[in-house]
């Protein structure tokens, strides 16, 4: 409050800016300024109904303004009210001292008891601005408690023909982080959300934000394309190994300070184990991590076992069904907000665990592998014609991670109340590895992510683990989850109702009765937004050997023991 009166006073020089703050300071310190005369002390004389009263008036009076909308006709209905909420707080506290000094029979200085008394009164009254911020959150339907949203400022502006600064809104350069915008029906401004079904209500069209980019004046300016490599190193592979190793045991230790416990998503495959094994040797005492399979046919589960037992982790199993796949599959279509077929198949077994994590253990926190795949290379990236291909298709990944990998591992994550931190996705470590020679990166040595594996040679991990095939998380969990998954969509339709209904749809159509169950699933809660994803997620169709029809690595060729 200081701050602010003299910035109006020495600074904007707002006149009347200056009066409302002098006022309220006066006020906050009012109740100080009266007790320095004890006999004129009354306030414990004020029944207790009454003071119940005046707090009942002034809780009242605070959301009956906001919902008449007091606060923009009256400008110092505000002022009012805070001024008059710094007051009652402050006679409380003093008489909440006093009765302590008498339950204690100490005798303290009124100085000490002012000044304690002003302490409550700040107390009560941050906390008042807490309550008002939540109540904006949960409960928007009845009104802002405060003038805070971008389209009540706005509206304010107008009334008093006030200019607002410009409006800049920005997204992480990865998009780790989810952020969408539309325009709004009515008036066709611009509006921004962490969720797209915010917006559906009140736009015509909405659009993910582009990663790496800043909106302002009416733009999307790109300050950070990582999917663009500016340069191709030009180091030898010892440093480039060790260069690997340094900064994604940096890119770890980063994630690992928090103020809330860590758990790690453990699959047993090369990536999430590299996270877990870099993590345990940081911190030097067991970890806990989780694995999620199948109750029939789990493939991650014994290697992420093996990892666990050899790091000294503290280890967890969790067991899903067909029953909890299907259950599970409107919900997890509805956060995620895509249609796309292996980001849903990958999604449930994630949501699934994070869901009994957030359950069953107090963990706020969970790092994950993912992203490696879009940097050093897929199943079928081992197919690219040429270094110039691999390079263009690392790109188009990278830049595409918003609509699917990292849109599972953070919706799944967020949405059961836990953080997701990926280490893969610093953007030191991301920029360096993009950086490097094509041909070294593509696998020209009989094995995919050559370099990331020799990198970490040595006793990071088992040497069966290191060297351990990719699997896709859909199939590893057990290859009865996709199956149970096209089994339930050819039940839900019959040949000739399925050629029927995909044709409804002209953008990214239908191509398989499971991906039209995910199609209608979508319309359900996004309808017409389809556009939000760019396209199904699939291998590179142009190169020989990628010519198929579903997204999983099971159907390449090149699949071998990463089923195993």
């Amino acid at each position: 409050m200081v701050a602010a009166f003299i910035d109006s006073v020495f600074v904007r020089k707002d006149v009347q800016q200056s009066l409302q703050t002098a006022a309220n300071l006066l006020l906050m310190f009012l109740w100080e300024i009266f007790m320095i005369f004890p006999e004129k002390r009354w306030m414990h004389y004020v029944p207790s109904y009454i003071q119940d009263f005046l707090a009942a008036g002034l809780f009242m009076g605070s959301f009956g303004g906001a919902y008449m909308d007091l606060y923009y006709s009256f400008p110092a209905y505000d002022l009012v009210m805070h001024s008059v909420g710094g007051v009652l707080c402050t006679f409380v506290g003093y008489e909440i001292l006093v009765c302590m000094q008498k339950r204690d029979k100490v005798k303290v200085d009124l100085p000490i008891v002012i000044f304690g008394a002003f302490g409550i009164s700040f107390f009560a009254g941050t906390a008042w601005e807490l309550f008002e911020f939540v109540f904006d959150q949960v409960a928007p339907q009845i009104g802002d408690a405060q003038h805070w949203s971008l389209a009540l400022a706005e509206k304010a502006a107008e009334e008093h023909g006030i200019g607002l600064p410009n409006v800049i809104a920005a997204r992480d350069p990865m998009g780790i982080r989810p952020m969408f915008y539309g325009y709004t029906k009515e008036d066709h401004k611009i509006s921004f959300a962490s969720e797209a079904k915010a917006l559906i209500d009140y736009c015509e069209e909405i659009m993910p934000f582009p990663p790496g980019h800043y909106y302002k004046d009416g733009e999307f300016v790109c300050y950070n394309d990582l999917s663009e490599t500016n340069f191709i190193n030009n180091d030898d592979l010892d440093t480039i190994f060790t260069n690997i190793r340094t900064k994604l045991i940096a890119a770890v230790e980063k994630r690992l300070h928090a103020d809330a416990p860590i758990g790690y998503l453990l699959s047993g495959g090369l990536d999430s184990s590299l996270v877990c094994s870099i993590a345990q040797r940081i911190i030097k005492r067991p970890i806990k991590t989780f694995a999620i399979g199948m109750d029939t046919d789990p493939i991650d589960l014994k290697y992420a076992k093996e990892v666990a037992d050899y790091i000294g982790a503290e280890h967890t199993e969790v067991i899903i069904s067909r029953d909890d796949v299907i259950k599970a599959l409107p919900e997890v279509v509805k956060l995620l907000g895509t249609y796309d077929i292996t980001t849903i198949r990958a999604s449930i077994g994630m949501y699934l665990v994070c869901k009994y994590i957030h359950e069953n253990t107090d963990l706020r926190v969970l790092l994950t592998g993912e992203i490696s795949d879009e940097l050093f290379g897929y199943k079928y990236t081992d197919f690219a014609p040429s270094p110039e291909e691999f390079q263009k298709e690392a790109e188009k990944r990278v830049s595409e991670l918003y609509m699917y990998d990292v849109l599972r591992a953070d919706r799944c994550i967020s949405v059961n109340s836990l953080e997701a931190r990926v280490p893969f996705g610093d953007l030191d470590f991301a920029s360096y590895v993009m950086s490097i020679k094509p041909e070294i990166k593509m696998n020209t040595y009989n094995k995919g992510k050559y370099l990331l594996r020799h990198a970490f040679e040595g006793d990071y991990l088992p040497y069966d683990i290191l060297m351990r095939e990719k699997a896709a998380f859909s199939d590893a969990v057990g290859h009865s989850m996709v199956d149970d998954l096209k089994e339930y969509a050819n039940d839900m339709y019959t040949d000739t109702e399925y050629a029927k209904l995909r044709e409804r749809y002209t953008f990214a159509k239908p191509f398989t009765k499971e991906s039209l169950l995910y199609r209608e699933l979508f319309e359900e809660y996004y309808e017409g937004q389809a556009e939000m994803v760019k396209d199904f997620w699939m291998p590179n169709k142009e190169w020989e050997g990628c010519k198929v029809d579903d997204p999983s690595a099971r159907v390449l060729s090149n699949y071998g023991d990463s089923g195993k």
